[in-house]
């Protein structure tokens, strides 16, 4: 899915604070035919999401980095290379909201 080189500063801590308020819970992307559907699984303290979906397809994303796949080849579709601001603008991502 996707997975980014961390940037050091100040957002990765105010991730590791509160990820649902930093992280979309859920992201979607398009390979060929297929949409997988990618889940919040893990926040790192320096601030680094990782996602996975079925078929052991995963990746990871910085507040500041871009998309990228680390575990499943191409599973990332056209998630590789956005941003989380791409991500949303594109409504690929899927924020929880508090009630």
């Amino acid at each position: 899915m996707i997975a980014l080189p961390y940037l050091a500063g100040t957002a990765a801590a105010y991730a590791a604070d509160d990820p649902l308020k930093s992280f979309p819970i859920v992201i979607h992307c398009q390979q060929k035919d297929t949409t997988h559907i990618f889940y919040l699984s893990r926040v790192t303290d320096a601030g680094l999401a990782t996602y996975v979906a079925s078929d052991r397809i995963a990746g990871t994303i910085s507040l500041d980095g871009q998309a990228k796949a680390v575990v499943g080849g191409e599973g990332g579709g056209n998630c590789v290379g956005k941003t989380l601001a791409d991500l949303r603008a594109a409504h690929q991502a899927y924020d929880l909201k508090p009630q």
